[in-house]
């Protein structure tokens, strides 16, 4: 198989260096931005609960509907990226997520909560499948596994935005002021994107593609659906992603607390290690997978075999809590879940041509949160029925990890057939003279 450093010498390439780094900035701050929305509500959980005077399955309500709205939204926003460009889609989605942060402050009841969850999901949604295509249109394609898992790790920023200052916020101001308060950020990323960003850089516009309606809708998808590689992308991303996913956006505190007997601002301290280790993890998973390719798959199921691991001990260690160094552990294990999960873009990447990078990646990015809503929900109506049995409850993390792997184990020699024919394609239509 070729290495990643061979695509990235063929002619056409974007140049890469300030310049681009600059434009790149601007759109991950408002990456950055939307995670610190997205997860605002991992440490608000326990308020929003007396807040809106809910349940468990109730509160978890609030995170479901925003996964599914955004992974509702994912392959829609990747035709969306691939018709109209960065520039327009992240601007609509930087409105709609600000509006909807601004709602769930001011929200008098839980219904009128729900739907701002629901809206800021949807501005979300339009947010990473942007900056992965404004990264493959300002750097070259060798730097394209490094640039996405940087993408990732400033969205870890935001989380620990949430997790650090939200939530000192929150407990010092109080929930309107906190919530309220932060769309002033929104604000901020939205008049440098309009200021300052470009779709890509002089010289390097994508041909452009006749629009014919459904037609050109039902084309672009299937042909992207496809490649083996975007299929497989989008279970890597589904198995891998998850269980990070949920801790950090809604149940890892009730556990650490209620299940664990933590204070909470020792479990704030925990889920802040979840945020650390995963961007530690992410740069050493960025230069390993940009330099070997090889690395994509071992790395991958590697990560969901110690996830899997870490928790059936702490689920099954002997007396009432795990003690806190096992705790630890597995927080610096889950810190690897996001990184792990970007390796599916790079196996959907090589496999799709750059008039459908933006459709393939809403396919691959639709997994992982497919996984995360279900599981949300499963912990959810689990912990209603058993009365607050975390050990039943997060069991159902298993279930999904096996579906993943299998999926995987089954699509991997396919995908990796055709991305070896379709490098040494491009290679050979690049050295055969016209």
């Amino acid at each position: 198989m070729s290495s990643a450093g061979s695509t990235g010498t063929l002619p056409g390439d974007p140049p890469g260096g300030r310049r681009a780094l600059a434009v790149w900035g601007i759109g991950v701050s408002v990456y950055f931005v939307a995670v610190i929305f997205r997860t605002s509500l991992g440490v608000a959980g326990l308020d929003a609960a007396d807040r809106f005077d809910v349940g468990a399955s109730a509160l978890s309500t609030f995170s479901i509907l925003q996964l599914l709205v955004y992974a509702g939204m994912q392959i829609p926003v990747g035709l969306l990226v691939d018709r109209l460009g960065t520039k327009k889609v992240l601007g609509l989605g930087v409105v709609l997520f600000t509006v909807g942060q601004l709602g769930f402050a001011l929200s008098p009841s839980y219904g009128t909560a729900l739907a701002s969850r629901a809206l800021l999901g949807c501005g979300d949604a339009m947010t990473f499948i942007s900056v992965l295509r404004l990264g493959t249109r300002w750097f070259p394609a060798r730097r394209g596994p490094l640039v996405a898992q940087l993408a990732g790790l400033v969205g870890m920023a935001g989380n620990l935005v949430s997790t650090l200052v939200l939530s000192r916020l929150l407990h010092g101001v109080g929930w309107t002021a906190a919530f309220a308060g932060s769309t002033l950020a929104g604000v901020v990323v939205f008049v440098l994107l309009v200021l300052f960003l470009r779709d890509h850089p002089e010289g390097h516009e994508p041909e452009p593609v006749p629009h014919q309606g459904a037609a050109y809708v039902r084309r672009q998808i299937a042909a992207s659906w496809r490649e083996p590689g975007t299929r497989l992308g989008l279970w890597v991303h589904f198995t891998t992603q998850f269980p990070a996913m949920v801790f950090l956006l809604l149940w890892g505190m009730p556990f650490l607390v209620e299940a664990q007997g933590l204070t909470r601002a020792t479990a704030g301290e925990l889920l802040t290690l979840v945020v650390l280790s995963n961007m530690v993890v992410g740069l050493v998973y960025g230069q390993v997978v940009a330099r070997h390719h090889g690395a994509r798959l071992p790395l991958a199921l590697g990560t969901v075999g110690a996830t899997a691991l870490l928790w059936g001990v702490v689920l099954g260690y002997p007396g009432d809590t795990a003690p806190m160094w096992l705790l630890i552990v597995l927080c610096v294990v889950l810190g690897a879940c996001g990184p792990a999960s970007m390796i599916g873009f790079d196996f959907a990447r090589p496999a799709n041509p750059p008039e459908r990078q933006g459709t393939a990646s809403g396919i691959t990015n639709m997994g992982g949160f497919v996984a995360s809503m279900t599981t949300l929900f499963a912990i959810g109506v689990l912990l209603d029925v058993t009365g607050d049995d975390y050990v039943v409850a997060f069991s159902s993390v298993f279930v999904l990890q096996a579906l993943g792997v299998s999926q995987i184990l089954r699509l991997r020699r396919r995908a990796a057939r055709r991305e070896e024919r379709l490098v040494a394609s491009r290679v050979t239509s690049v050295h055969v003279p016209a």
